[in-house]
């Protein structure tokens, strides 16, 4: 213990004599004559000193700590905040909903060009295979350019009217909604979700499964 009170006496010793010595070239720097001043303001000097060089010490050592900070790249930001992964979601027979609308795109034509999408997603919602409903379509309407599917919007030569013995329809997208609709409800329903026994109750020619087959292959390989 007395070891250690020795240790801290020299230390405060060696620190007041070092604000001392600091406060006194300080006050040399400035120019002053120590022979120009009393006694009291001598004293009254160094004790102005010793504070100022005291603080500006403890100014000096605040600073000189200080942590560099890193700027985030906007890239590091964003990987920061961006989801670990993106989820893949599989709609039908291992493609997206992206997917598979662009490929019903890739061979739809006429009026039917671009709505691969409305088909796809209106076929999965009510559950019909899209390659059938795509396939009649084309069938149905020559790809799109027969006069009932450009004049009434009927892309399943649905009878009724409106448009002759045909059904007409408000829009495409009505159109296209009210066929998928109409398959699933004459046929799917009933248990006929394949082209052979959807063609048994859809068409009268014995040709028309194998013209369906025939377009659903085309979709499928482009």
């Amino acid at each position: 213990m007395k070891e250690i009170k020795q240790v801290r006496l020299i230390s405060s010793i060696a620190s007041t004599v070092g604000i001392i010595m600091i406060g006194l070239g300080l006050f040399i720097q400035t120019g002053i004559s120590a022979s120009s001043l009393s006694n009291e303001d001598l004293a009254e000097v160094d004790l102005k000193n010793m504070a100022t060089s005291a603080n500006q010490v403890i100014k000096d050592s605040k600073e000189s700590i200080s942590v560099p900070v890193r700027k985030l790249s906007l890239t590091e930001i964003d990987m920061e905040i961006a989801p670990a992964s993106i989820e893949r979601i599989e709609v039908f027979q291992g493609m997206t909903m992206d997917e598979l609308s662009a490929k019903l795109n890739r061979s739809l034509g006429g009026i039917l060009a671009g709505h691969g999408k409305t088909i796809a997603e209106h076929s999965l919602k009510v559950g019909v295979d899209p390659y059938i409903v795509t396939a009649i379509m084309m069938h149905e309407t020559g790809n799109g350019t027969s006069r009932i599917a450009n004049g009434c919007y009927n892309f399943g030569g649905q009878k009724g009217s409106g448009c002759g013995a045909w059904k007409r329809y408000g829009s495409v997208d009505e159109g296209l909604k009210g066929m998928i609709d109409n398959l699933y409800s004459n046929y799917y329903a009933h248990g006929l979700t394949t082209v052979e026994a959807i063609g048994s109750r859809y068409a009268e020619s014995g040709t028309w499964p194998s013209m369906i087959n025939m377009y659903i292959g085309r979709i499928k390989a482009k």
